[in-house]
């Protein structure tokens, strides 16, 4: 650190720090009055139908953080991490509810309205009891909001202590629409389970700091039975999340001659955590308690683990590359029969976003380091403050994942493989500014899939045809180059990197991977497929002509996930900027949108005759209809429901 830096990386009680920390007061209680309410509206303590925050076990709130640490507290505070709970207030809620009527949702259409700084919803009620005299009809309040940087879930009181109940339709920010709640994840058709008590029961585990209080059911009972006293120490991930509970700190450093004989000596200050300055396992762990594949917990007593800790000592991970046979997974798949293909593919990689501490921990870089110093962690890319050397904004800072300033590229994994920097082309047998030469593309590509969208794996693997033979997991070479096939890339990994040709039937050999992934993949791999075909780089190595047919196919999937990823991807391709479509439009609808689309691409020029034998397309450019409806008739069904 340098000399201005306390041992924590905070800025030292020096100087002018004195008088930033004053002004930090101010703000730190702005953002505290913005977050707990609006002038007039009652106290967090009186407010009696829903979470609450309540300063308990040590924790006080990032409020008082901000006193000493502004830098810290401003680049967080503009992080998603403090915004993913909050508060329903005219500056947190970013749907219109004005006089809005959102249709084809669960029951009938759900009516928004605006009540001054209120917003309410008239609804089908999701667990109406037809048995019961209560009426299906329901009008409630919006109290409280989950996600702000993709999609925006309203919860509204169920009457039933701190119990929330969830609209049964959801925001997509980007796209400034709402759409069913079933619709935003990737689910069978026609499913539907309550979402009552979601909050209380999985959601304040990681989307608040230190949630606590009990939830007075039977789980296997109905949901509009249920009861909850749920409390956080605040909403959103905040600063104690990752810190500690920080009532004892900030009690022994209102001395200023501690602080001062700490930063003099350059000793810890054993009263907080600070991750960076923890091994890497356990800095790892500190993301882990949230981005990870863990049994669950409910919290009534609130969760064990506190950063510094060993996860494993009061969190169940479950790593099915390592536990698979074991009587522990058996009694694991006894109960769930599907968990682990909800969240992994077969082989153990985890398959969904938010889970990435389950990747990192059977990635080579972080199993086979020689020191623990040279371990992979999380923080080897990651910061959870922009540092003052980063020229990005800290909305840019925010929506590149919280990537470290000189991380986002190669910069990242050459921090330890910098002889690869030298001889780069030599390597990847690509160009040094291609996509190909990026490490991300080849060794975390996008295999997960999460918040309508593939996203990058974050266990580092390379490449190989055995791996999407044996799993399904398509693989890195084929995600870029969609109009090659198996064979090929088998062809090139053996020739560059001795790996291993394995024996390809005649599809494999003949038709591009992708096509096969259109036509006869289950709906995870048609949702993987589509949005590569949106893909910048894929677009660059594969271009785009011939693409439509299939992404055409995909605004009929059956299911909601695919359909909306497919129609965003097409609406990439040259010509189709101001294509539209809705997704979740009747069949009928559907089907001339892609009429439409066809016609449109046929006026464009269609795809000619490039390359038409490994894409299905004859020497017109149209599909080859015999082929096509072969493989149709090998689609994988199975029931595909991703655990996000």
């Amino acid at each position: 650190m340098g000399k201005d830096r306390g041992h924590d990386g905070m800025p030292s009680p020096s100087g002018p720090t004195w008088f930033v920390a004053g002004l930090a007061v101010v703000s730190g209680a702005l953002g505290w009055a913005v977050m707990t309410g609006r002038e007039g509206a009652l106290p967090e303590a009186a407010v009696t139908n829903r979470p609450i925050e309540v300063r308990s076990d040590g924790y006080l709130s990032s409020g008082t953080c901000a006193t000493c640490h502004p830098a810290q507290y401003a680049t967080w505070f503009g992080s998603y991490h403090r915004s993913m709970t909050q508060v329903a207030t005219p500056e947190t809620v970013l749907a219109d509810f004005d006089g809005v009527q959102v249709s084809a949702e669960h029951g009938g259409p759900m009516t928004l309205e605006r009540r001054g700084d209120e917003f309410w919803a008239e609804f089908d009620d999701p667990d109406w009891d037809p048995t019961g005299a209560v009426p299906r009809r329901i009008a409630r309040q919006v109290v409280m909001i989950t996600g702000s940087h993709h999609q925006q879930v309203y919860w509204y009181p169920t009457g039933r202590d701190r119990l929330l109940g969830q609209l049964p339709a959801m925001y997509l920010i980007r796209e400034e629409r709402w759409i069913s709640r079933p619709s935003a994840f990737l689910r069978p058709p026609e499913y539907a389970e309550s979402e009552t008590g979601r909050w209380n029961l999985s959601c304040v585990n990681c989307h608040a700091t230190h949630g606590t209080g009990e939830l007075e059911a039977s789980l296997d009972g109905p949901p509009r039975e249920w009861r909850a006293s749920t409390t956080v120490a605040e909403f959103g991930i905040a600063c104690e999340a990752c810190h500690g509970p920080s009532e004892l700190h900030r009690e022994v450093n209102t001395n200023p001659l501690r602080r001062y004989w700490l930063h003099l000596t350059g000793r810890s200050d054993p009263t907080t955590v600070f991750p960076l300055g923890l091994e890497s396992r356990l800095s790892s762990q500190v993301c882990g308690q949230c981005h990870s594949v863990w049994l669950g917990q409910t919290p009534s007593e609130g969760l064990a683990y506190r950063p510094g800790d060993d996860l494993t000592d009061t969190r169940d991970l479950v790593q099915p590359s390592r536990e698979m046979g074991t009587p522990r997974m058996q009694e694991i798949l006894a109960q769930a029969p599907t968990f682990v293909e909800d969240h992994f593919w077969p082989d153990g990689m985890v398959r969904v976003s938010g889970r990435e501490y389950n990747g990192l921990i059977d990635s080579p870089c972080y199993l086979n380091a020689a020191e623990e110093s040279e371990r992979l962690s999380c923080l080897s890319c990651h910061t959870m403050h922009k540092t003052a050397d980063d020229p990005r904004s800290i909305e840019e800072w925010a929506d590149t994942h919280q990537v470290t300033s000189g991380m986002y590229g190669n910069g990242a994994c050459l921090q330890c493989h910098a002889t690869l920097g030298q001889t780069l082309t030599t390597h990847t047998r690509h160009e040094a500014e291609s996509s190909g030469s990026s490490c991300y593309n080849c060794h975390m590509p996008y295999t997960s899939y999460g918040l309508l969208r593939a996203q990058r794996s974050h266990e580092i693997s390379s490449p190989t045809v055995a791996a999407t033979l044996e799993t399904g997991r398509p693989n890195a070479c084929n995600l870029c180059h969609l109009d090659r096939t198996l064979e090929w890339t088998s062809r090139y990994l053996e020739e560059w990197y001795g790996t291993p040709r394995p024996p390809l039937d005649a599809d494999q050999q003949q038709i591009a991977a992708s096509v096969l992934w259109s036509l006869s993949g289950d709906a995870g791999n048609r949702a993987l497929t589509a949005w590569s075909m949106g893909w910048a780089p894929a677009q660059d190595a594969s271009g785009t002509s011939w693409m439509l047919p299939y992404l055409g196919l995909g605004l009929d999937d059956p299911y909601d996930a695919v359909r909306f990823i497919a129609g965003r991807s097409l609406a990439s391709l040259p010509g189709f900027a101001d294509f539209s479509y809705d997704f979740l439009g009747s069949t009928e609808q559907r089907l001339e949108a892609t009429a439409a689309a066809m016609a449109t691409w046929r006026t464009l020029g269609g795809a000619g005759p490039r390359r038409e034998a490994p894409l299905l397309l004859n020497a017109n450019g149209l599909p080859r209809a015999v082929e096509w409806q072969r493989l149709l008739l090998l689609r994988d069904h199975r029931r595909v429901r991703l655990l996000e």
